[in-house]
């Protein structure tokens, strides 16, 4: 039987968890590493925990069948599908696992399925017997009970384990990773409170809906009502997602897998369905997309027109405005910062501009999108405006508010609270935050690049290329620079070139 330890600190878990993933070094691609290490973990888990909910029932009914008894497991694992059995099969592993999860799913349809992934088990070529036996009994070594690892610890390494692979299968990792400094600052921006509904239409791995439940949590509130719904295409990823959610401890949740453009599936009488926050970070500027399908959308989501083929980003951004309930709705998106001045999106931010549910666009430094060093930026829209904000657009200059440790990029609690109070209090900041109003966004050839409205800190701690030719290309929308300007774009090309 699995070794019973006791409780696990949270450094033994994440070397125990990157212990398994270790064994496949030199075997696969580190990017496929999830396949195989995400779904043996959540095995792991339910068959110790279903051993735990038994012996427990077992303590007070003093019967093996009562023991047994569906209500007393959160999930059905039925006769011959548990970790122990499949630990026992000699030969043919891969196959042995394969029925066994797919047994497990059978047995919990409502809440299971599909949980698994599609992962090759029975291919003997990628994963041998030997390799799959080493995983095996690797994992076998430690009891992951709730006693061991309480849901928010496992949960923890959860995280950990997707951080590590995002570093190991480097620019794979933006499909499923999103920097998560970023997402806890774009979570309290949106403040989802008890009750509320929430949707990531690009999930991922489900950081992002994860964080939302843990914010409402932080602040001593009733989590558990929250509803929560997320669309991802890729298939184990889309698995992912769901192990995330469970082994956080979380269970109203809804992952559906499909193209969100193409195939949206949170549908209510052939409407898309709306929701209170919308949590994104969409794919940026894809190509392959069906541009002439959008041109004529069944559902309506082309309101301010149709994006170029090579683009897809104002796609996905019209969905996300036409996903939100018209009195709560609020989103916040993470973009590349070229959707706030590409010429050839300009109709489409014209559109935008006169809806009047742009609230906040926010300049972030660069290495915050995973694995890539462009700038980012977070854009805040609510359906329905606070009457003092209409009209208003506050932009907020954080490029400098970044810290860099091992190469990472991240937000600082004190980088948060800093942006987070400019957000809440919606006023002009010298050189961090500015409110233009619509009509002198139209004056800027309905640009939306950030030098425009707040002008650049020269106290600037990180600059980079991308950051200085939108400084540069803003001031040439404008058509005049001031003596200051000249000065602050002279330094900072000198500090560039240093």
């Amino acid at each position: 039987m699995t070794k019973a330890e006791g409780r696990l600190t949270q450094a033994v878990l994440e070397a125990y968890l990157w212990g398994a993933a270790k064994l496949l070094r030199g075997l696969i691609d580190a990017g496929d590493y999830k396949q195989y290490i995400f779904p043996l973990l959540f095995f792991k888990r339910i068959s110790d925990v279903y051993d735990e909910e038994r012996a427990e029932a077992l303590a007070v009914y003093e019967d093996e069948a009562l023991a047994d008894k569906p209500e007393n497991h959160r999930f059905q694992i039925p006769d011959g599908a548990h970790w122990e059995d499949v630990r026992q099969v000699p030969e043919n592993l891969g196959a042995a696992l394969a029925k066994a999860m797919y047994d497990i799913q059978a047995v919990n349809p409502e809440r299971l399925a599909g949980i698994f992934g599609d992962a090759q088990w029975t291919n003997k070529e990628r994963l041998s017997d030997e390799t799959l036996r080493n995983l095996i009994e690797h994992f076998s070594t430690k009891s992951l009970s709730l006693a061991n690892v309480p849901e928010d610890e496992l949960g923890q390494a959860y995280e950990y384990l997707v951080k590590k692979f995002a570093d190991d299968s480097g620019h794979t990792a933006q499909e499923f990773y999103t920097n998560r400094t970023l997402v806890h600052l774009m979570v309290k921006m949106l403040e989802p409170q008890p009750g509320e509904s929430i949707y990531d239409p690009t999930c991922g791995t489900g950081g992002m809906l994860v964080s939302a439940v843990a914010e409402v949590r932080r602040q001593g509130k009733e989590h558990r009502t929250l509803r929560l719904f997320g669309q991802e295409r890729n298939v184990m990823t889309s698995s992912i997602a769901s192990m995330n959610l469970f082994l956080h401890g979380i269970e109203e949740f809804r992952i559906e897998r499909g193209d969100t453009l193409s195939d949206p599936r949170f549908l209510v009488d052939d409407r898309l369905r709306t929701f209170d926050v919308v949590l994104a970070n969409p794919p940026y500027s894809i190509k392959q997309w069906d541009r002439k399908a959008f041109s004529e959308d069944k559902w309506g989501r082309n309101r301010w027109g149709t994006p170029p083929q090579g683009r897809a980003d104002y796609a996905f951004f019209q969905h996300i405005i036409s996903s939100l309930t018209p009195s709560s709705g609020r989103c916040a998106i993470l973009f590349p910062h070229g959707v706030l001045f590409r010429q050839e999106e300009r109709a489409l931010r014209e559109q935008l501009i006169r809806s009047d549910v742009l609230e906040c666009v926010l300049g972030l430094g660069p290495g915050l999108f995973y694995n890539s060093p462009m700038e980012a930026c977070v854009v805040i829209c609510r359906a329905s405006k606070a009457p003092e904000r209409r009209g208003r657009v506050l932009f907020i200059n954080a490029v400098d508010q970044i810290s860099r440790q091992r190469s990472q990029s991240f937000l600082g609690q004190h980088h948060i609270e800093r942006i987070l109070g400019a957000y809440q209090g919606f006023a002009d900041v010298e050189g961090f935050a500015g409110i233009a109003t619509t009509e002198e966004i139209f004056a800027n050839e309905s640009s939306l690049s950030i030098p425009l409205y707040v002008a650049a800190a020269q106290t600037a701690e990180v600059i980079d290329r991308a950051g200085l030719e939108e400084a540069i290309a803003a001031w040439d929308i404008r058509g005049r620079r001031t003596h200051n300007e000249v000065e602050v774009l002279m330094a900072t090309m000198r500090g560039a070139a240093k």
